[in-house]
């Protein structure tokens, strides 16, 4: 029987969410067999982790669906075991790099690798708070019916069943190692009010995320395609194919990683910076691992403390740190786009390519931190020129990413540093994440 874990990490309400969520668990047990670990990686405050664990608890029991809830102390104590078990010789560093004070969207969902290798699970189904499943005449559409029947097998298996349009025959022996989709609705990057004031400066700042030498018509619809997912159209029927995604066209929200993918390399721990969780769709398209690409989006929307003052500030200081980690992970990517399938060991059985190779990426990374910072130099001084071109909160903004521009420098190539550290220590993580049984944080979620 597969094991899957099917994960939501939160920092915010969302007992909605939590409730559509146990459905889809039960639509996997009941439909592929599946024996669902359905974790809750909660850092919310108290109250709200309490109205959590009574919806959790209201939940009728499924068949086949275990739920772990678990707030920040008990993913702490489990950390801080498996930590000690793998002999890192930084515990303190390393904690802090999986649990740390501000909000990491690639740390979160470290956090649930680690717990679903504690799990012994087969795979990872992400899905996010700010997010709702589709209705489709009235049934909501979950992504895990296309996730879970080819997951790990090999894409020869897949080919019979799923169109394969462009699939090379040197990949059919290669495990299918990713299952996703998009999203419909607002903007995944909540920027659409700078779009909205003035287009030009949108474009002028969206387009500071493209790579060096890109032409001026390439960078054009890069701004046009970004944060959109898959626009708007809902969902009127299965459409899906088999073979390298293309990250753009896929989103975190609505991802399913299979266990050789994450057990192998984590995500990039920085803080306060957003699309620090999308590292591995890169890694997997550019090692040549076959994936499904289907159109079950779900749909997103933003949740208003975006919109206070406090909340604007905090989002868009996290985008900014998002373009100026972009001087290092487009040399990471080019590197790992022209070594390709070198990525993988070629250990297994022959043809399925093996694993990543770890120790390539943690090269790649500590290259990539001796580049010159003048390109990110230029990208707050465009910055600053845009925002305070839109006046307002934006000007205000302006003036504090002034007094704060070494900081940001520093931190960019910092979490680079870090991510390195934590690919270099993972493969010992995962292997004593594997004898570490976490507390099994029900009820309550504990903190």
């Amino acid at each position: 029987m597969t094991r899957i874990c099917l994960a939501l990490p939160t920092n915010r309400a969302c007992s909605p969410a939590l409730t559509a969520l146990h459905a889809e668990a039960r639509y996997a047990a009941e439909h592929f067999g599946a024996e669902v670990r359905l974790l809750v990686l909660d850092s919310a405050d108290d109250r709200t982790r309490a109205e959590h664990a009574r919806a959790l608890d209201a939940l009728d029991p499924a068949e086949g669906v275990t739920v772990h809830h678990l707030g920040e102390d008990l993913q702490r104590d489990f950390l801080r075991r498996t930590i000690q078990r793998s002999g890192h010789p930084e515990p303190e560093r390393l904690l802090r790099l999986l649990l740390p004070d501000g909000v990491s969207y690639g740390s979160c969902t470290d956090r649930v690798f680690l717990l679903a290798s504690a799990l012994g699970c087969d795979s990872v189904h992400r899905r996010d708070s700010d997010s709702r499943y589709q209705l489709h005449h009235g049934a909501p559409v979950f992504p895990v019916h296309h996730e879970l029947p080819w997951l790990g097998r090999p894409a020869a298996d897949a080919m019979a069943a799923v169109p394969h349009e462009g699939l090379e025959p040197v990949l059919a022996g290669r495990p299918v190692s990713l299952a996703g989709a998009s999203f419909i609705g607002e903007l995944s990057v909540d920027i659409s009010d700078m779009r909205r004031r003035d287009e030009s400066v949108y474009h002028d700042v969206v387009g500071l995320w493209a790579a060096p030498g890109t032409s001026a018509e390439e960078r054009r619809a890069l701004v046009e395609e970004s944060f959109t997912g898959a626009g708007t159209t809902p969902f009127t029927g299965d459409h899906v194919t088999l073979g390298l995604v293309d990250p753009m066209r896929v989103d975190m929200c609505n991802i399913a990683f299979h266990r050789d993918v994450y057990e192998s390399v984590p995500l990039p721990p920085a803080t306060d910076t957003i699309g620090s969780d999308y590292f591995l769709l890169h890694l997997v398209h550019d090692a040549g691992l076959p994936g499904i690409l289907h159109n079950r989006h779900i749909e997103n929307f933003h949740t208003p403390e975006r919109r206070t003052d406090a909340g604007f500030t905090a989002y868009q200081t996290r985008f900014v740190k998002f373009l100026l980690s972009m001087l290092y992970f487009h040399h990471v990517y080019a590197r790992m786009a022209a070594e390709g399938p070198a990525l993988l060991d070629g250990r297994g059985a022959p043809g399925t390519g093996g694993a990543v190779r770890p120790e390539r990426i943690v090269e790649f990374l500590r290259e990539s931190t001796a580049l010159d910072t003048a390109e990110n130099e230029w990208r707050l001084d465009r910055i600053d020129t845009a925002y305070r071109k839109l006046g307002g909160r934006y000007a205000a903004l302006a003036d504090q990413l002034a007094s704060q521009r070494d900081q940001l420098i520093a931190e960019a190539r910092q979490d680079i540093e870090d991510h390195a550290l934590l690919v270099a220590a993972w493969p010992a993580l995962v292997e004593a994440a594997r004898h570490t049984v976490p507390a099994s944080g029900t009820p309550g979620g504990g903190r």
